[in-house]
């Protein structure tokens, strides 16, 4: 995935925006968009100017239930109707009203890729909702605003800003308002929210090949998903590490999470179709590439295996050549080897053995300075400075 696709997770708008005909739109009141146009225009410039302000309310509420709409049915109508909203709500200071018109014409700039235009409107709706949290009245709010629901919108446009920020290729400020939203769902313990907002981080790094923060971010979002208990987030956090670790080349721990995976979309075929082909497009490319590591393996330990059968065919020549020239080499050896009494071929068999003097006192029923004083004939004898020595030359010899 690019940063130019789109997240499956976006965290741009907190409601679900409606994709119905317009004869099977209706809004609160039970209207369709047919007959809220009908009711919104008999509203002539005149009538808004007098109209109380219970009734402004209510046109401007019927003006953002056709934004709304027709978001999904008719662009031009949609932005008409947004903006026919804030006509109403910007000069009588109606924050709520503002923030919610300027939040949705900031998502048609951004779908269009008219990035600068939607980041006004996105600053815009934020300004209106910092108004909100500083006490801005409205007569649809008279009790003032929950510091939850503020908190909700202002989460719902950090995210959006930031992935805004994300496809300008700003990383870092998509990353400082990326942080921002999940401060605030942190704070409420949203962990359904935290868990796509990591998931999208992690994909950013991903595409950025920043695989040690790809995978913080991917961890953060199964943490929170496995939290949440959502087992839908917890599968496309397995599909993000398994990703991760296809583009490392890390096939083990690619296929382990991108199979945990598949085991879910498998069963959700239909759900999942498309997120299925492209994660058994992974698993293929991670049983390929094992593939081609194990016949590469096979080749070099079939190389090894030659080389070690040279060796010991090369080993065997030299022992047998060695083997022949034993009993000549053993024949002039002991031709050179002194002349010992039994008694120091005694006392060199247990030197040999490791025995100690004293051992070899009590061995022979000498005394320890009998036995010194033969361990001292031999060293002369063999010509060597000590009992290793001695024992070593006698092996040579053939004396022992």
């Amino acid at each position: 995935m690019t940063r130019k696709s789109a997240f499956r997770f976006c965290l741009l708008l907190a409601a679900a925006l409606p994709a119905l005909p317009a004869s099977a739109y209706n809004d609160h009141r039970g209207h369709n968009l047919d007959s809220l146009e009908r009711v919104v225009a008999r509203w002539t410039p005149d009538a808004v100017d007098r109209a109380s302000d219970q009734e402004l309310v209510e046109l401007n509420r019927a003006y953002r239930d056709l934004m709304l709409g027709y978001q999904q049915l008719n662009q031009e109508k949609f932005l008409f109707y947004a903006r026919k909203a804030l006509q109403i709500s910007r000069p009588r200071g109606w924050e709520a009203a503002n923030a919610d018109a300027t939040r949705y014409i900031g998502q048609y700039f951004y779908s269009h890729e008219q990035y600068d235009s939607a980041l006004v409107y996105f600053n815009s709706s934020l300004s209106s909702i910092d108004r909100m949290a500083e006490g801005a009245v409205s007569p649809t709010s008279p009790n003032g605003y929950d510091d939850r629901d503020i908190d909700d919108q202002r989460s719902a446009l950090y995210g959006a800003i930031g992935n805004l920020y994300n496809m300008m290729g700003d990383i870092p400020q998509a990353m400082e308002y990326y942080e921002k939203a999940g401060e605030i769902f942190e704070k409420y313990g949203w962990n359904e929210s935290n868990s796509i907002l990591h998931y999208n981080m992690g994909e950013t790094w991903l595409d950025e090949e920043d695989f040690h923060r790809a995978k913080v971010e991917y961890d953060k979002s199964l943490s929170f998903a496995e939290a949440s208990g959502d087992t839908l987030m917890i599968v496309d956090a397995w599909k993000g590490l398994g990703r991760l670790y296809t583009e490392q080349s890390r096939t083990r721990k690619a296929l382990y999470y991108l199979r945990k995976a598949d085991a879910y979309y498998a069963s959700h075929a239909k759900e999942e179709a498309g997120f299925r082909a492209e994660n058994l497009e992974n698993i293929k490319r991670m049983l390929s590439l094992r593939q081609k590591r194990l016949g590469t393996l096979a080749g070099i330990l079939a190389g090894l295996a030659l080389v070690a059968a040279g060796f010991l065919l090369r080993r065997r020549k030299v022992h047998k050549a060695a083997a022949s020239a034993e009993p000549e080499a053993m024949v002039a050896l002991s031709a050179h080897a002194p002349a010992l009494s039994d008694r120091e071929k005694e006392i060199l068999d247990l030197l040999s053995k490791g025995y100690t003097t004293p051992q070899i006192a009590d061995a022979l029923h000498l005394s320890p300075e009998t036995v010194k004083w033969y361990r001292k004939k031999l060293l002369v004898k063999f010509d060597v400075a000590n009992t290793a020595e001695l024992v070593l030359k006698a092996r040579e010899a053939g004396t022992i």
